[in-house]
């Protein structure tokens, strides 16, 4: 694996950095207390070729890598979780999963508006009582000529209210049997679909999340992503890449919670000497740093075996479960750097210690990441 920056990579990174300083950085803290989504912010991040980073160029994408991927959601986390979180989303997720799986057809129709932010993407496949069972899902679509008609409610979705497209994994076969689901695109505003309940929550308060309801909602065949039977299997993979963009997310959280210790530990003074001075302090520094370095050698990995067409299950979980527990450990190492000011809003490293721990949880919680790490360890 070439560990150099190629200097696209390098552009894309400042893009992202000088967006995030300019346009994100002076609302963080009144979106995170007021709960609001700034769909606005996604349609200028489109117009950067940010919302569709790794789509293809004749799809109206980017046509970058994981590489430049990885940077423009770290730049982004730097800054704020929820926006990380919201693009990381749109671009793995809806997008990813059109872009590997949807028929020319399909492509060329929802792509270019994704990637271009025009469109907002959500995907669905957790269920209140089907977090990771989804084999147990109770949102069903029956065939019903040349149409399916979609029952159920999805919940904990990425813009399960605003999103434009969404992209739903719905049961077509019986509980608990293999091939069960089917992936399908479901476009905003058709009969019987609709946004839910928004979540009130602890971090990543700026990235809406909430239901999908589908009442008696019907769409064409036409909108079926892939073979009928196909869709937990399509999850599984789209899942592999979401990983990194997770642990890409959760780099960004813990290296924004590092950089604002570093300079805290820099300025204040107590006894006549930089905090930073202190065997406390620079211990606490150093094992950040080193945790930071060792979860982006593993996020790499794991990108550089996706774009090389490796397998990279056990990589990317690896990646997903050690950077997402270490942006809780350097969030929480850094509320304690700041002692009581860390513990305000005035500092930033409180809302950084609030959003790390959502990245522990979505899109397969530290406990299915061992799961799949140790299936991968004994099998192969």
């Amino acid at each position: 694996m070439n560990f150099q920056y190629e200097e696209i990579t390098t552009q894309v990174e400042l893009t992202a950095r000088e967006f995030a300083q300019k346009h994100i950085r002076p609302h963080v803290m009144a979106w995170d207390e007021d709960q609001i989504f700034p769909a606005e912010v996604f349609k200028e991040m489109g117009k950067l070729g940010l919302m569709g980073v790794l789509i293809p160029e004749e799809y109206g994408g980017s046509g970058l890598g994981y590489f430049e991927y990885i940077a423009v959601i770290k730049e982004i986390a730097k800054v704020c979780g929820s926006v990380g979180l919201s693009l990381a989303a749109h671009n793995s997720l809806c997008s990813g999963h059109i872009n590997l799986f949807g028929s020319e057809e399909q492509k060329r129709k929802y792509l270019p508006d994704l990637a271009s932010g025009v469109h907002l993407g959500a995907w669905g496949l957790t269920e209140p009582n089907t977090g990771s069972d989804a084999a147990n899902m109770k949102t069903t679509a029956v065939r019903d000529g040349d149409d399916w008609v979609l029952n159920g409610t999805k919940c904990w979705i990425t813009h399960g209210i605003s999103g434009d497209v969404a992209v739903v994994i719905a049961r077509t076969g019986e509980p608990r049997t293999s091939g069960n689901s089917t992936a399908f695109i479901v476009e905003r505003g058709r009969n019987g679909f609709s946004g839910g309940k928004k979540e009130n929550k602890l971090g990543m308060r700026a990235s809406e999340t909430a239901e999908m309801i589908f009442d008696n909602c019907r769409i064409p065949d036409a909108n079926r992503l892939g073979n009928i039977g196909d869709g937990f299997r399509q999850s599984l993979k789209v899942l592999d890449g979401g990983r990194i963009s997770i642990a890409a997310l959760s780099l960004g959280i813990a290296q924004g919670a590092y950089e604002a210790s570093l300079k805290y530990a820099k300025e204040r003074y107590q006894f006549d000497q930089p905090i930073a001075s202190f065997q406390g302090i620079s211990f606490k520094l150093a094992d950040m740093a080193t945790e930071i370095a060792a979860a982006e050698l593993l996020t790499m990995q794991a990108a550089d075996k996706k774009m090389k067409g490796l397998p990279m299950t056990r990589d990317a979980a690896m990646a997903k479960y050690y950077a997402s527990e270490v942006a809780v450990k350097v969030a929480n190492d850094a509320v304690q750097i700041f002692g009581g000011y860390g513990y305000t809003k005035d500092f930033p490293v409180e809302k950084f210690y609030r959003d790390s721990k959502l990245c522990t949880i979505g899109e397969g919680t530290s406990e299915i990441q061992k799961i799949v790490i140790a299936r991968e360890v004994i099998n192969n």
